[in-house]
């Protein structure tokens, strides 16, 4: 899920990654915190409801159940290849589809009573200008919510890739390696959303599973969808297959073979206007 603009992300979610998102990565990873949003969310309160970095539609469907049939739902990407994947799977829902840079919402002040972002603000170049920008938007009272990577050390399946992938990557690791578990530190976000505005803020990490069918099919998401396959790919192509016999085995050792079941945790952070 990204939402940085085109000439500024580190990672490129584009081509044959969305499909490989949506099949192994999303089930595995997202899946279970898109559930763990919706639930949070009051759906009386909603009337306009914006998703950031909705990416191939995991929590767009979630929300789309739980909000009202009348409610307005825009879900927004800046990666057009993610979200037409996203609108074939929900083609036949009430969704506004955009796209959309969270940094610029192309949105009147105080006219949206929900903004939801799920693992997309550590992706973000200019923070302060985001969540400035969530703020200008909602209505008064109204709540941001959204989610990030807790420590990489406590991602089991990434950490395990990420530790036997690094041994193939010069120093300075690329920034890919450790953006998506950089906005883990409470004081960090609190500090952030008090800057833009925010005044009732609550934030705690919530833990959970990820399960997938198989070592082997862990591994696939993990060697052939994750951030660093393109630098993998760039240095050497054979290091790949090296990589994926390594994280299938190790995989297996630590969480199982079939399935694979392993500890996560991600910070979910809510802060009303």
């Amino acid at each position: 899920m990204n939402i940085a603009s085109p000439s500024s992300r580190p990672f490129d979610f584009s081509g044959s990654v969305p499909n490989h998102y949506e099949q192994f990565l999303g089930p595995m990873f997202f899946e279970p915190y898109a559930i763990e949003v919706s639930n949070r969310i009051d759906p009386s309160s909603v009337d306009i409801a914006l998703e950031l970095a909705s990416g191939t539609g995991r929590v767009t469907l979630h929300l789309r159940e739980v909000l009202p049939p009348q409610s307005k739902l825009i879900a927004s990407d800046i990666s057009p290849d993610m979200l037409s994947i996203a609108k074939e799977k929900l083609r036949s829902a009430n969704i506004e589809w955009q796209i959309i840079d969270a940094q610029e919402l192309p949105f009147d002040d105080n006219s949206i009573d929900l903004v939801i972002c799920c693992f997309g603000y550590m992706f973000v170049p200019d923070k302060s200008k985001a969540f400035a920008e969530a703020y200008r938007v909602l209505k008064q009272g109204r709540m941001l919510l959204f989610t990030t990577w807790d420590k990489l050390e406590l991602i089991g399946a990434s950490h395990v890739y990420r530790n036997i992938a690094k041994k193939y990557l010069t120093e300075p690791l690329p920034e890919s390696y450790n953006l998506p578990f950089s906005m883990n530190d409470e004081t960090f976000i609190r500090d952030f959303l008090k800057e833009a505005g925010f005044s009732k803020i609550k934030i705690e990490k919530v833990g959970k599973v990820s399960i997938s069918s198989s070592a082997k099919e862990a591994t696939e998401g993990l060697a052939q969808g994750g951030s660093i396959y393109n630098e993998i790919m760039s240095r050497n192509p054979a290091w790949i297959e090296e990589i994926k016999t390594s994280v299938e085995k190790e995989l297996s050792k630590k969480f199982g073979e079939a399935p694979m079941v392993a500890p996560m945790s991600a910070v979910i952070s809510q802060a009303w206007k």
